[in-house]
């Protein structure tokens, strides 16, 4: 089977859903499919009004049906699906029933490995059930933990002889990867339905695995923890709040300077107020990129200021949080260093040498071990733990690619109430 590009409309409404997919039409795509999402929202209303819009595309309705196959199969055919989804997981009986209705009523069957103990073994027993397709899915949350491989896929095209989709992750830089793992049908998400541009986005994905070679994209990738800081540098500290389930910043503390924004690994120092050879001991400990964050008690007198600023950017240290006292603040503007503090002083300290380095301390409530991941911005200082930081470092690049695409409908003439339907889906 030639490569086919398939396009996951996995939306909650059916007008921003509709023209996803005509920008993913004109770039070229081959299949639209209704997501789970989008049916579960609209009802199977919008496999009718796809048809409707783009007859000659094939339109496959994700359904994920665990049980009672021959109806669900039978009624997404009727609504005008060309493919209907079955989970893995169902009883064989529940498959069997899905492919008698999908030759019934003229509709092929995939069957979604998601959550399935033995891919390959089970692929397998599908195909000698009838199915049409295999579909490798790779979840949303195994994606978000920085989990992507095709070696399931490639074991699995070897070992049937129906077509495999791959879905999950998919983007212009990998989909040549899973092409030459095996896959027929390229599912793509979204690197598509989360672009400003999903025409050019969904182009360069096809282009990609046609000719076999990469085409680079900044977003729509997913990091581990070598590269974390990749996308640190690319969110924003409300994208980490949103990630973290409206995530807590550290309370109180400022930017010194608004243009200063910073993330790295935490070096921590617990100082007595109005002592500040801790915090410039730890300008020395820290290795270049990493934040000093430093608990004065969160009073005066000022534990920083210009010279432990100069010294702090000799070492490359990334910036520095502060719950107490800072001054020399317009020097620290000129210089441009990250700067983050609860109040600002003229009134200086002395060096006592109290204190430790790189200790757990708590500012706010909130803990910070050494290593964590720190980010700070005009809104303030987000701290995300280093034991979750990969999957919410990874989420907030999500909330940071969705966002582009709102901005973009807005700015093409909607409102944010209206792409967010705010009507439609508030609590009754």
């Amino acid at each position: 089977m030639k490569p086919v590009l398939q396009i996951a409309l996995d939306f909650v409404d059916l007008k921003r859903a509709l023209k996803l997919a005509e920008e993913a039409v004109a770039g070229g795509c081959d299949w639209i499919e209704a997501g789970t999402p989008l049916i579960k929202s609209e009802g199977l209303n919008c496999i009718r009004v796809l048809k409707k819009k783009f007859p000659g595309i094939k339109i496959v309705a994700d359904m994920k049906t665990a049980d009672v196959g021959r109806l669900e199969v039978e009624i997404a055919a009727k609504a005008g699906a060309s493919v209907v989804t079955i989970l893995g997981s169902a009883d064989d009986e529940t498959i069997k029933e899905a492919v008698m209705a999908g030759k019934n009523y003229g509709a092929e069957i995939s069957v979604d490995l998601l959550g399935v103990a033995d891919p390959a073994a089970r692929a397998k027993e599908i195909e000698k059930l009838g199915a049409d397709y295999i579909g490798v899915h790779i979840p949303i949350d195994e994606q978000m933990k920085g989990k992507l491989s095709f070696s399931a896929l490639k074991k699995i095209a070897s070992t049937v002889h129906i077509p495999v989709s791959i879905a999950g992750g998919i983007n212009s830089e990998n989909a040549a990867d899973a092409v030459a793992a095996g896959a027929s049908i390229i599912i793509a998400g979204g690197a598509i339905t989360k672009s400003p541009d999903a025409h050019k986005a969904t182009r360069d994905i096809k282009k990609s695995f046609l000719t076999g070679k990469k085409i680079q994209t900044k977003y729509f990738q997913r990091v581990s923890e070598e590269n974390i800081i990749d996308v640190l540098k690319k969110v924003s500290a409300a994208n980490v709040s949103d990630a973290m389930h409206r995530g807590l910043p550290l309370s109180g503390i400022r930017p010194v300077s608004l243009n200063g924004k910073m993330a790295g690994r935490a070096v921590t120092v617990r100082t007595n107020p109005g002592d500040w050879a801790k915090p410039v001991e730890a300008i020395d400990v820290a290795s270049p990129g990493d934040i000093v964050v430093i608990d004065a008690g969160g009073v005066a007198p000022a534990v920083w200021g210009e010279l432990a600023t100069h010294s702090a950017m000799s070492r490359k240290v990334g910036g520095v949080v502060i719950y107490g006292g800072i001054r020399d603040i317009a020097d620290i503007r000129e210089l441009r260093f990250p700067a983050f503090a609860t109040l600002i002083t003229p009134q200086a300290s002395e060096p006592k040498g109290f204190g430790e380095i790189n200790i757990p301390i708590t500012i706010s409530g909130i803990k910070i071990f050494p290593d964590d991941w720190i980010i700070g911005d005009a809104d303030g200082v987000m701290v995300i733990s280093k034991s979750i930081a990969v999957e919410f470092v990874n989420r907030a690049m999500d909330v940071l690619e969705r966002e582009n695409r709102l901005r973009k409908e807005i700015k093409e003439g909607s409102s944010l109430s209206e792409v967010a339907e705010l009507l439609k889906w508030e609590k009754k």
